[in-house]
């Protein structure tokens, strides 16, 4: 039977139908005219107009993270590729699947510096997990299929793929049924039995057993069976960031974030324990502080696809290869029941431990408004964050119950973020209470996207911690730059070249900008501005109840209140600064 001849752009097209692909975010431009043209007659995919290359590529990464299935964006050439690299760079750290497809200047043009030309495969090439240049129209149909198999398998990321305009302008047949091999590229899925013996038998030799679980657990969908392993060993657990969420927080065994902010008992335990079995974390620096004095006392078992990761950063005794949802259900038969009451107590015991939670003086505080959130945002919310105070607040504070519903940028640490990729979460789950937790600074990064929401009409909740400052590097320098704030004000203050400290913080500092309740309006979107517990609560459930668009709670808190716990930078983990108790 003769294949259909398609223009390239329709091939692009109906390979995105062939992957089930529905929902695309995007920003167009001269090199990607085709391709938008071929969406227009696509009513089964929509097209959501994102207002900036960076958003369009932060909410497809929202998406795939909430919903596990690859996100898709397409910008054009240029400037248009080169303002998606921030977010492909934060998808490739955090390992989102991700399909970046660029308009690129036609194949003749190339090497020309031709009109909004740019190497975006080269510009690329160590913040994506592969990219593509298509140089025939022959080759874009097999492209794009292998582009979501890499996106989607082993360690999952995101792929760009660069499509000349004369590539989506030729015509070709289209055939979307060949099978996908490539060389060089198999990942390693089963794991090795002989290791798994071996981890079972340090676990049984094991009298103080840790877990770190990692966002490899919450990617491979392994959260049950990971529960599963740690009550029936016994096992204490531990959370990386992107970790959270793979474990109830009121799990009796669960000890909640460790590293840089996390407790008191997981860094403790870390550095009591005498084998840590690691299931997909890469044991990032703020995880792990002071390398080498990092679980000094402990065997390590690292369990992850990638096999780049595992003894990368620390030294492993039991490496294992494999997808962690194959390796947990080979591994659970092998490893015997047991009790660990002593180790257990001792988390018991260390959970009881304080540190600084600071009250408000003026204004609320930090953990004021996530204990609002505890009790009135739905169980299964979605909150994504930004980068900052507000995102260890949350990660320290917030309640979570079930895998997918953090999402935050763990690696790269990209202000900016939440807020698009909210918008992400909400088009994947449109019945979800969808919240950005984010800051007055990170908000600003892609405050643009409030059009998006309104005429999309996403019911993202929008809290704004608001405390005039780029809190977590005012936070460093109060602490380690003798309160030196150096560009990090962001008050409308005639003081800004002198020193805060000896000025003081008067009335002329309370100049907020902008202000937050007239963007809201200027974007006809909902805004409620609170200063206390009651008009936070209120303003809460308005915003639960409102379903049509998003709405911004500027929630003005302490300007100087700190995070606690906190390990400094290059401190092991049991040098724990607490704050004033």
């Amino acid at each position: 039977m003769e294949k259909e001849m398609m223009l390239g752009a329709e091939i692009i097209v109906e390979s995105l139908r062939r992957e089930g692909v529905n929902v695309i975010f995007g920003y167009p431009g001269g090199q990607a005219i085709p391709i938008f043209d071929a969406l227009y007659a696509a009513k089964d995919i929509k097209v959501i107009l994102t207002r900036h290359e960076q958003g369009a590529v932060h909410a497809a990464d929202g998406y795939a993270r909430a919903t596990g299935k690859p996100g898709v964006c397409l910008v054009t050439s240029g400037p248009g590729a080169t303002n998606a690299v921030t977010g492909l760079a934060t998808a490739n750290f955090d390992s989102a699947p991700v399909i970046c497809i660029c308009g690129q200047v036609p194949t003749s043009m190339i090497g020309i510096d031709a009109f909004q030309e740019a190497d975006i495969t080269g510009i690329s090439n160590s913040i994506t997990k592969h990219n593509y240049l298509v140089h025939h129209v022959s080759e874009l149909a097999e492209t794009i299929k292998k582009s979501f198999y890499i996106a989607k398998t082993g360690r999952p990321g995101p792929v760009l793929i660069d499509v000349p305009k004369d590539v989506s302008m030729s015509k070709y047949h289209f055939d979307y049924d060949m099978d996908i091999v490539l060389r060089g590229y198999k990942p390693h899925i089963e794991g090795n039995v002989n290791q798994f013996k071996r981890v079972a038998q340090l676990i049984e030799e094991s009298q103080r057993p840790l877990m770190i679980v990692g966002g490899g657990v919450i990617l491979s969908g392994s959260h049950e069976l990971a529960r599963e392993f740690s009550k029936k060993c016994d096992i204490p657990v531990t959370a990386t960031l992107n970790g959270l969420g793979a474990f109830a927080f009121d799990d009796p065994l669960f000890l909640g974030m460790h590293g840089m902010h996390g407790s008191i008992a997981a860094n403790r335990m870390i550095q009591e324990a005498d084998l840590l079995i690691a299931l997909g974390s890469r044991f990032d620096d703020r995880a792990t502080g002071k390398l080498a004095t990092f679980a000094s006392h402990a065997k390590i078992i690292h369990v992850d696809v990638d096999t780049a990761s595992i003894g990368k950063n620390v030294v492993v005794d039991v490496p294992v290869v494999g997808d962690l949802k194959n390796v947990l259900e080979k591994l659970l038969p092998l490893v015997k029941p047991a009790k660990h009451t002593e180790w257990t107590s001792r988390a018991t015991e260390l959970k009881k431990q304080t540190y600084c939670i600071e009250r408000g003086k003026s204004r609320l505080t930090a953990v004021e408004v996530l204990d609002a959130c505890n009790e009135i945002l739905p169980d299964d919310s979605i909150i994504a964050t930004d980068v900052g105070q507000h995102q260890m607040w949350t990660a320290i504070h917030y309640k979570f119950r079930y895998p997918r519903t953090m999402i935050t940028s763990g690696g790269l640490g990209t202000m900016g973020f939440g807020f698009p990729a909210a918008l992400g979460a909400q088009f994947g789950f449109k019945d979800k209470v969808v919240a950005c937790i984010t800051g007055d600074g990170s908000f600003q990064m892609n405050i643009q996207e409030l059009a998006t929401a309104v005429i999309e009409g996403l019911p993202v909740i929008i809290i704004i911690m608001n405390n005039g400052y780029l809190g977590m590097v005012r936070q460093w320098q109060e602490l380690f730059n003798s309160s030196r704030y150096s560009s990090t004000c962001l008050m409308n203050c005639p003081h800004r070249n002198a020193d805060c400290n000896k000025v003081g913080h008067g009335d002329d500092c309370n100049k907020f900008i902008p202000d937050f309740i007239k963007v809201a309006e200027a974007y006809n979107a909902t805004g409620f501005r609170v200063t206390n517990k009651e008009e936070l609560n209120e303003a809460l459930k308005k915003a639960v109840e409102h379903r049509s668009g998003p709405v911004i709670i500027d929630a003005i808190t302490e300007r100087e209140e700190n995070v606690w716990p906190m390990v400094p930078a290059g401190a092991s983990l049991d040098e724990i600064m607490r704050g004033e108790i």
